[in-house]
């Protein structure tokens, strides 16, 4: 089973959106088992999609292609599909139900446009996840063998499918519908799988030597697979891939792939899949009923708002001092006269914070985002501190960075090392 996508939007050619979609799909096939040949992008212009898809349905067994299905002139994925298959297209009347209801749940009137969108291509059938107004498309191509005796298209030959390009409603569809679909198609039962590491404070050249032995032993024995992804302030990921008959052989392979990783990487992995630097720290919290205040100056705010984007952080975060001015360090936090990047002043600031909000721990940064100098000191010098129990510890670093990756990896490093703390403390 060969796949292609295409993903359609001028904006994407300017440079106005970055592809996720694409990339998202893309890894979402190859967990699944489907080779993925080629991604392209096209503007929203009939006679280069026309080209785009038809080559790509040429080349390939499969063609996802996500964008072009909203309400407006230029959203004309539908039309284009039709054209290429040489069928026209028919209003489904029940889709115009369902977009007006959807209108009318929010309290507002359909436009006549939104009507487009209930439009499709004789043949082809809709994708059941709709969340928004856009209906996902199932397009067989080519005639089915004898064996499809219902006649749904579901043993053509070849098949396109269309999705928004909207990713949270992108995202349902292809779970829901394609991959599965992909999967009956290409006769494929065996369960794949992956699971998601994820670690700070080691290079991903010096991880990688330090999994060396192990990569070549699975590659000589077999087990779940290793991949590393560098994602910023999201940690650097370490994603076990696994492939078995059944989902027992699958959780075990990767839960002794994990193991094994652990056993190597040590204290440097964090959490698992969808857990962050910020919600496995509050989870420390509240596990140990202490709560966490934070005092910020070149992050302005960013701490803070990584750990409110947790749900359920309020069991243990009080709030943040946002303290950028050199006066308001001094007025709130109670940092002496004299330089406001130095260690003296982040410790002031780490027990200022958690004597202004009431709490028991705090971190507090303070330092140059750039592009100038500040007191002296280069772009990129930075103080950490955290405060637990009372008692306050401090680090200095240099980050060679632009101003917001400096700012970015601050506030994973700061919560990393209060994480450490929080770990020693529990195990003490």
């Amino acid at each position: 089973m060969r796949c292609e996508i295409v993903a359609v939007g001028t904006e994407l050619l300017l440079g106005q959106i970055v592809d996720t979609n694409s990339a998202w799909i893309g890894e979402q096939l190859a967990l699944a088992g489907i080779d993925c040949h080629r991604h392209t992008s096209v503007g929203d212009n009939r006679d280069r999609m026309l080209a785009a898809m038809g080559e790509a349905l040429e080349r390939s067994d499969a063609v996802i292609v996500t964008g072009g299905l909203g309400p407006t002139q230029d959203d004309i994925t539908r039309d284009v599909i039709a054209e290429l298959l040489g069928v026209g297209l028919v209003r489904d009347e029940s889709l115009v139900a369902r977009i007006e209801a959807v209108f009318g749940g929010r309290g507002r009137p359909m436009p006549a446009n939104n009507l487009r969108q209930a439009d499709v291509p004789v043949g082809a059938r809709t994708i059941d996840q709709m969340p928004g107004t856009a209906p996902g498309l199932v397009c067989p191509v080519g005639t089915p063998s004898s064996a499809d005796a219902d006649g749904d298209g579901d043993d053509s030959p070849k098949v396109m499918y269309a999705v928004p390009g909207v990713p949270w409603e992108m995202h349902q569809m292809v779970e829901g519908t394609i991959l599965p679909d992909l999967k009956r198609r290409a006769g494929i039962s065996s369960v794949i799988r992956s699971r998601t590491l994820r670690t700070w404070g080691r290079s991903e050249s010096g991880l990688a030597e330090d999994l060396a032995d192990e990569i070549d032993r699975i590659d000589r024995d077999g087990g779940a697979t290793i991949a590393f992804l560098a994602s910023g302030m999201e940690g650097l990921k370490v994603r076990l891939t696994a492939k078995a008959a059944t989902d027992a052989e699958v959780d075990a392979l990767l839960a002794d792939g994990e193991a094994r990783v652990r056993a190597i990487a040590g204290p440097i992995v964090f959490g698992v899949d969808d857990q962050t630097m910020e919600s496995v720290v509050l989870d420390l919290l509240v596990a140990q009923g202490l709560r966490l205040a934070t005092a910020e100056s070149l992050t302005g705010g960013m701490i803070g708002t990584r750990l409110t984007e947790v749900p359920g952080s309020s069991r243990a975060f009080m709030g943040s001092i946002v303290a950028y001015d050199g006066e308001v360090k001094r007025s709130l936090l109670g940092v002496s006269e004299g330089p406001v990047v130095s260690e003296e002043a982040v410790r002031a600031m780490a027990l200022g914070a958690c004597e202004r909000l009431g709490a028991d721990v705090s971190v507090a940064v303070t330092g140059v985002a750039g592009p100038d100098p500040q007191e002296g000191q280069e772009p990129g010098t930075v103080w950490m501190a955290t405060c637990v129990d009372g008692e306050v510890q401090a680090v200095r670093t240099r980050w060679p960075f632009d101003r917001t990756r400096i700012r970015q990896f601050t506030v994973i490093t700061v919560l990393d090392a209060l994480r450490i703390r929080l770990l020693a403390r529990r195990n003490a």
